[in-house]
């Protein structure tokens, strides 16, 4: 792994923080694009990715920082300027509330643009977890012998270290320590790979339904993202709260109903227009 990928002295490149910055950068481009075909202020692109940034970040902190209250109030500067610890999750909800107010204030549809932009979303997010996958920051998934298991022991987050607090599998271990050379599953590459066959039918049925202009694709995406990460959650290092779920399947669960329930139950409007 390659946290670091290289080191001035003075400053230092960051693997996570490069490929953050390469989804944005890639997702602002598209956006931009995909507005101008439509004959729509690619200036409005800018904005909602300065948006989605913004909310992405913070959000994302803010949900890390309850999930962990107790290392909150042990070291709340610490935990809550260090460099590590983004839920995705909260990055999403936030950036969509905000994203949704500023569409609303220029009388924009919020489910016809996000048609738009449902496409780029699941590909900014496959991209980004690269990031997690190159930082080796606790975001790859149990051992396994597959000849694709992956050597995390340079990540910021080593196996020794992140399977403390999961004892159904250190305990099969000597001394009940995973060993930081361990072949694990590379969580973060699955979700970049299903991610990009995600893209590619939300960008082709984009064309199918744009004259609709309904938000199906919207809620494609929703049940898309949904189901990938929940799949995906199976064989991450995250803590079961509820029959054996873990907070971001549940939320994912949430994202399919509210994704099948928008697909079968909102009228087509053909005559709606931004």
């Amino acid at each position: 792994m390659f946290p670091v990928i290289y080191d001035f002295g003075f400053i230092k490149i960051y693997s996570y923080g490069l490929m953050m910055g390469i989804s944005f950068f890639l997702s602002n481009w598209i956006l931009n694009k995909e507005l101008a075909r439509k004959g729509i202020n690619p200036e409005i692109g800018n904005t909602i990715t300065l948006i989605a940034m913004v909310g992405g970040i913070s959000g994302a902190k803010i949900l890390y920082l309850f999930e962990n209250y107790k290392e909150f109030f042990n070291d709340p500067i610490g935990l809550t300027f260090s460099g590590a610890g983004l839920t995705f999750f909260g990055g999403f909800i936030l950036a969509t509330f905000l994203i949704h107010l500023y569409l609303k204030k220029n009388n924009f549809s919020f489910l016809e643009f996000g048609d738009i932009i449902a496409p780029i979303l699941i590909l900014a997010y496959g991209v980004a977890r690269l990031g997690c996958h190159f930082a080796g920051d606790g975001d790859y998934g149990a051992p396994t012998n597959l000849p694709w298991g992956v050597n995390y022991e340079n990540g910021v987050y080593p196996p020794s270290i992140a399977f403390r607090s999961f004892p159904e599998i250190s305990s099969l271990f000597a001394n009940g320590i995973v060993p930081d050379n361990t072949p694990l599953h590379p969580a973060p590459v699955y979700e970049f790979l299903i991610c990009i066959i995600i893209f590619y039918f939300l960008w082709k049925y984009r064309i199918k339904v744009s004259k609709q202009k309904t938000g199906k694709v919207f809620m494609w995406y929703l049940i898309g993202a949904g189901a990938e990460r929940f799949l995906v959650e199976f064989i991450r290092l995250n803590d079961r709260i509820l029959l054996g779920l873990s907070e971001a399947q549940i939320i994912s669960l949430l994202l399919i109903v509210i994704g099948i329930t928008g697909i079968y139950h909102r009228p087509t409007n053909s005559h709606t227009e931004f």
